[in-house]
């Protein structure tokens, strides 16, 4: 069973065993700025053996596409603890993920590890295909290496050959 809990709900125990499974899983290359990243909206876990064993989270961004903006329900911060990878567990908190998405969002987008890419494509997430920016403090700055890491689960109509552009934070923009 996955809970869906806002951040203001984790406890801080919970952030801090999200924050170790994170890192963990990420092999110690998730920075505080990820984090940060993955704080504010709302958080899928699967809990197994009284621990965390599977998190993801769905923040709020800003996109531009095709003159207008977008409200986009962001991934961010997916990770299953390794005793319990194989067994459908990334599965399910994206499938919660993605009902979210679907249910208040104009679309839902994320930026794909090279491990994760296959999960995404196999969930029905289509990658970008056009150029990827964001709209940066000195304007529209072109992101070419996040070219081939952005997926999107889109409206149809969306021209996945356009521009798409995120707003601006600290850390990785995408």
């Amino acid at each position: 069973m996955v809970s869906v809990l806002p951040t203001a709900d984790l406890t801080g125990d919970m952030r801090v065993e999200i924050r170790r499974l994170l890192d963990d899983a990420f092999e110690g290359a998730f920075s505080d700025d990820d984090w940060d990243h993955s704080l504010g909206g709302l958080h899928f876990v699967v809990e197994r053996d009284g621990r965390i064993a599977a998190h993801a989270s769905v923040v709020q961004r800003g996109f531009f596409h095709a003159g207008r903006s977008w409200r986009c329900g962001y991934v961010e911060a997916v990770a299953v603890s390794p005793p319990w990878r194989g067994q459908g567990l990334a599965g399910a908190v994206m499938g919660e993920a993605e009902n979210v998405i679907a249910r208040a969002y104009d679309f839902g987008a994320l930026s794909a590890s090279d491990a994760g890419r296959g999960l995404y494509v196999s969930r029905g997430w289509q990658q970008w295909r056009g150029r990827t920016a964001v709209l940066s403090p000195s304007g529209l700055t072109y992101t070419p290496d996040d070219d081939d890491s952005t997926f999107v689960r889109a409206p149809a109509g969306i021209d996945l050959d356009g521009v798409l552009a995120c707003d601006w934070r600290n850390g990785d923009v995408w």
